[in-house]
């Protein structure tokens, strides 16, 4: 059985998330998700409304990173959120992205060595075990419990751990550390493909087999009566990836010279007043059709299913176009 997810990035407001998580219940929504982008929105804050706010559907991050919250503050404020919406939170956690890292003041380094020593030491925080105590290569606790509330039963937090990677060896990771994995959105069918392989990989080495991680991935929806419109707003998000997060451009397998034109023509990151739309005619149609599912609500439909068919066990749909309750309608499980 497949689920089907909504997440939400840094937009509409805080309320408007709100009154679509609500709505995304009562249509029968298995999740809802909340990303942190760049330095717009935090996705704690909106987690803790949408907890007192709804009643069964799954929450969960998408991702928040492992650098910039200890792991002993992250475990902390998830079984904040538990206590809230027992056995509803999901943690999604993911190894963050330069510039952005570096213009904190982070450095980061060996991010697959980082994850494993942060995950582990999530794990034993969540299971309540006493004086915790960890000196890693990066990751370092000392004599730490997770107390809890005043007043709260002793009973570990139901928080499920999620890694959303875009690499290959991170998916291995994920396969191996995680309860499940969330594979980043703009990827093709055919890398998630790949990615499950790894993640099966993974799985095996912690004597698991693939089915016993969950498998969900997000994909970009920008749907329109007008084509054109969809394909240029899927088109112009490609495009800024290019730009902003390297990463992507080598999972794409986009050749180097391109996309040394593509940033030229940008003026660089953050681009240009209008950069992103000059270089939008330097990427192929192609490319952004296989990587965003786009146009009318039955082609956006068709286009989702190609990921699912993979063997994913569900989407998690993140609305690039803004007709946020039409996409909830169309895509109602």
């Amino acid at each position: 059985m497949t689920t089907v997810g909504f997440g939400f990035l840094d937009r509409p407001g805080v309320r408007e998330q709100l009154r679509l998580a609500a709505r995304a219940e009562a249509l029968g929504y298995d999740s809802l998700w909340v990303t942190e982008t760049r330095l717009a929105r935090d996705a704690v804050s909106v987690l803790g409304a949408m907890a007192a706010t709804t009643e069964r559907v799954r929450l969960g991050s998408c991702i928040v990173n492992s650098w910039t919250r200890g792991p002993a503050l992250m475990a902390m404020t998830f079984a904040t959120l538990d206590n809230l919406a027992p056995g509803r939170m999901n943690l999604g956690l993911g190894a963050y992205w330069d510039p952005l890292a570096w213009k904190q003041g982070i450095e980061r380094r060996k991010p697959l060595t980082q994850m494993r020593e942060y995950i582990g030491v999530l794990r034993r925080l969540f299971a309540l075990e006493d004086g915790v105590t960890h000196e890693g290569e990066l990751v370092s606790v000392r004599d730490l419990t997770l107390d809890l509330g005043h007043g709260d039963a002793r009973v570990p937090p139901a928080v499920k751990i999620f890694i959303g990677p875009t690499g290959p060896r991170m998916m291995e990771l994920a396969g191996e550390a995680a309860d499940g994995v969330l594979i980043n959105g703009i990827l093709s069918p055919a890398y998630t493909a790949r990615s499950l392989e790894r993640v099966a990989e993974g799985a095996v080495r912690s004597g698991r087999t693939l089915a016993g991680v969950e498998k969900l991935q997000l994909v970009n929806i920008s749907m329109s009566e007008d084509r054109g419109k969809a394909l240029h707003d899927a088109k112009r998000l490609v495009n800024q990836y290019l730009g902003q997060q390297p990463h992507f451009a080598r999972a794409w397998e986009f050749p180097e010279d391109r996309l040394a034109e593509i940033k030229a023509v940008m003026g660089g990151w953050p681009p240009r007043p209008g950069g992103i739309e000059d270089a939008m005619a330097l990427v192929d149609d192609a490319l952004v059709d296989d990587l965003i599912a786009h146009g009318t609500p039955d082609e956006c439909l068709a286009s989702a299913r190609r990921w699912l068919d993979t063997g994913l066990d569900g989407l998690i749909l993140i609305p690039l176009s803004r007709n946020y309750d039409e996409i909830l309608e169309v895509f109602a499980p």
